[in-house]
Order: C-alpha cells, then structure tokens, then sequence
C-alpha cells in the first residue's frame, strides 16, 4: 500500500489539478493537506480580507472532499515540521505539490526537498517558468514578443477533470489523524470553487465578447472578478484560458474576437510576471531597473496617510482607496490610477503602495502585484515609461463619466452634480450648500497640484537617468 499526501497551497480545488492528479496516479491512498505557515500567519503581507478568503476556501474544499470520501487534514507551524511529522503518521512515501515560483516559495521547498520525498508539478502558471525563452535560452524581460513565443507553443492539454473518489486511509476518513479547527471568518468575495467556476461560465457567457469596451468602466461588472480565484487556485487559470480559446473560435464577429483576445492576453501578463519573478527575485526588494533605486523619494507620510484612507481630493482616488479597504478589492483601472497618483503625484516610493496593497487585497498576489506597481512606477519590466503621469481628473472622467463609481463610495458626494463630481473643489460655496459637501469640511481640498507635481516627479526621474 502506498501513500501520497497531497500538499495544498495555492490549489484549492479539485478541477485541472495536477498535483493531484499525479497523487492519485503514483500512490493507492491520497491523504489532503494544508499547513498554515506560521511564518506567512505572521507577515505584514497577509491582509485580514484575503485570510479570512483563505478559511472560508478551506472550509468549501473540505466539503468538497468529504462528498468524495477524503477529509482535509489542516495543521499549524513551519511546513517542514509539519510535513515531517504527517509523513511519519500516514508513512506517506510522496508529497504532491503544484509549484510556486516566489523567493520564499523557493527556498522553502529547497528545504523540504532535501529532507522529505517532495515532487513538484507545474500548475500555479499556464506555462511554467522557464518553458517560453528567447532563442538564445534567456528569459523575457518584454511582454509583447513574451505574449508572442508563448501563443507560438504547442497547444495545451485539456484541462484534468476532478476525480469522482479520492482513496484515502481509513485512519483519515475516520478522523483519529488530528487537524485544526478552520475558523469561522467574514469574507467579501464568496469563496469556493463552485462559485469560482460560475462566475467563469457566466463571464464566457456574457462578458468576454465586450470585454475590451468594458474592462476600463469603472462603475459596472465590466470584468472578470475572478482575480481572488486564481489568487488560491480555487480555479485554474490553464483551464479558464483553455474555456477562453474555445469560446473565442466561436466568435460571432471580429470584434468580439478582439474583445476575447484581451482578456487572454491579461492572462499571458499574469504568467509573464509569475516568469519575471522567477528568474529575477530581486523585484521584491528592489526596481527591476535598477538606476531607479536612486530616486530621491518624499515619502511624506502624512501624504501616505491621506492615500491610504481615500483623502487625496481627487475623488476617483479616494473612491478607488475606499473600495480596496472596505471590499478587499479594487478594479483594475482604478489599480492604475491610485498607483500612478501615489508615486508620481506624491513621489513616494512603490514598495509603500505594493505593500498596502499586499494588506488589502483579497487577490493579493506577489507577482502580479509586484509588476502592476512596477509597471505604474515606471522601474519595471514592461514599465510605463517615467513621464506617462496619469492626470487622475482627467481618467476620472474617461473611465467614470457620470461620477457613479465616486457616488458609490464617497457618500459625501452623492449630492454634487455631474459637472463638479471630478473637481468638487471648483463649486462656490453657494454650490457646495447646496450639495451638503463642504470642501475642508466634508471632503477634502486636493493635497497636491497635478500640474506642480507633474513636473517635480519628472525632474526626479529625469536626474537619475542623467
């Protein structure tokens, strides 16, 4: 009798799941793990939001494999403790792992490996690290000819059903194995692989022929929302994308076809990053180009406080900083904007945005959110380039026209009128009586002049580049 633990972690479900697939080819009993890594419990990077999201996958997994005859085993502590030790209770003689490709990630596993018999699969990437190269062996540092030698591979595999019964011990299945409680916790995004999987069916449905003239609509349903699922591996971004190719080819038109591509492409910039990350762990300390390490950064912090609590003045910040700290979540244009206002506005450092939002975010994700602020900060791989300095009145307007969005999550400005919603500090204090919005009072004057800081932070950039 031979015996498998499954080791999960960023695989949260049982559709298209490699690892444990290859559990229940090479072994007659899987056992399903989960070790709450008491380092990970501790960083500042773990938001309460995307915790309390993880319990409640948890908790629907475990039901998940209760209706398949398995039961999740959940422990606490370092995973090399506890993996020692479950390999010394079930005699488990392989642990089947998806890979992950951060710093940590990699060391811990170097660790486990050399001690415990850890066999790893790809899955967390579409095409894992090191699989898409240019000709001479050397990774990609551009999206565009990366995108291009990725959709130039062979095709890929059909995604793996989930398996009907999961042979486990009986010692398991009968609970004498101990296991931690998963605690009961609030959570914004309902967070199962059942819900992960409509949600996609509804998106190919209904969103992916328009989803280019949506995506940037700050105040409807325009995207996905499956950002926080593929964060946990609640669903397979190999199986979406694979659904996604299909449901392109039965495009009506050529439009919709392009509409579809986008959204495919969002998903090659999602690999692209898991591969910058890969192959350049410095990202997550330091800019990917490296001269911009010497930017002489304000870093006010009172400036930071105002960002971080959406009191900037310029509502589509604020209401964009609002929904990330109450919902967990935040769209991604709005992603953009606050990024662009917070280091070219402000010229305070990345690293204090992409660890706030590392804080927040239920998607929270080191990649992507390591390329996304890189990318708005101008010092990374595929960066906006340092003087494309969003105006945040003017994308307010494009992308939030009527000022919904703002209304939505400013209730202090529900009553200005559409003409004064981007810039409510132009109304006279006649039209701010009449809105029951004070400016200094009610919402805050702007903290910065675009213009005068426009140009501060293209001096700064401009003198590290000479």
């Amino acid at each position: 009798m031979t015996v498998a633990l499954w080791w999960i972690r960023r695989d949260l479900r049982l559709h298209d799941n490699p690892a444990l697939r290859h559990a229940l080819n090479k072994a007659d009993h899987v056992v399903p793990v989960f070790v709450l890594d008491e380092r990970l419990e501790q960083s500042e990077y773990l938001g309460a939001k995307r915790f309390a999201f993880l319990y409640g996958a948890l908790r629907s997994l475990e039901t998940d494999l209760r209706e398949r005859g398995a039961r999740l085993i959940l422990r606490r502590g370092t995973p090399i403790d506890a993996l020692t030790k479950l390999v010394e209770e079930t005699k488990a003689s392989l642990i089947a792992v998806e890979e992950d490709y951060s710093p940590y990630a990699i060391r811990r596993d170097a660790l486990i490996r050399s001690s415990l018999p850890l066999e790893p699969v790809s899955g967390t990437a579409i095409r894992p690290p090191g699989s898409v190269l240019k000709t001479d062996g050397s990774p990609y540092v551009v999206y565009t000819p990366f995108k291009n030698t990725w959709l130039d591979q062979s095709s890929l595999a059909e995604p793996l059903p989930a398996p009907d019964h999961i042979p486990t011990l009986g010692d398991v299945a009968s609970e004498s194995i101990p296991s931690e409680p998963i605690l009961p916790a609030s959570v914004p995004f309902p967070p199962s692989e059942d819900e992960a999987r409509h949600r996609l069916d509804a998106f190919l449905a209904d969103g992916l022929f328009q989803y280019d003239q949506q995506r940037d609509r700050m105040a409807i349903d325009g995207t996905s929302r499956l950002s926080p699922y593929f964060r946990f591996g609640l669903l397979s971004a190999h199986e979406a994308i694979s659904r996604a190719f299909t449901t392109r080819d039965q495009a009506p038109s050529q439009e919709a076809r392009d509409n579809a591509q986008v959204w495919i492409s969002e998903l090659i910039w999602r690999d692209f990053y898991i591969h910058i990350l890969a192959q350049f762990p410095r990202v997550r300390q330091r800019s990917f180009r490296i001269e911009y390490d010497a930017i002489e950064w304000r870093n006010n912090e009172t400036e930071f406080v105002a960002w971080c609590e959406g009191r900037t003045g310029y509502p589509i910040v604020d209401a964009a900083m609002r929904q990330l700290v109450e919902s967990g979540w935040m769209h991604n244009r709005a992603r953009m904007i606050v990024a662009s206002f917070l280091v070219k506005d402000l010229l305070i450092d990345w690293r204090w945005g992409e660890r706030f939002f590392m804080q927040h975010l239920v998607d929270g994700d080191p990649a992507a959110n390591n390329g996304g602020w890189q990318w708005a900060a101008g010092t990374g791989t595929d960066a906006a380039p340092y003087f494309r300095i969003f105006n945040p009145t003017t994308q307010g307007k494009k992308h939030d026209p009527k000022g919904d969005y703002i209304r939505r999550w400013l209730p202090e400005l529900r009553e200005v009128p559409t003409n004064r919603i981007h810039q409510p500090a132009t109304m006279t204090p006649m039209e701010q009586q009449a809105a029951n919005c004070i400016i200094g009072q009610d919402y805050p004057a702007p903290i910065v002049d675009h213009k005068m800081a426009r140009q501060r932070t293209l001096d700064a950039y401009k003198a590290v580049k000479a």
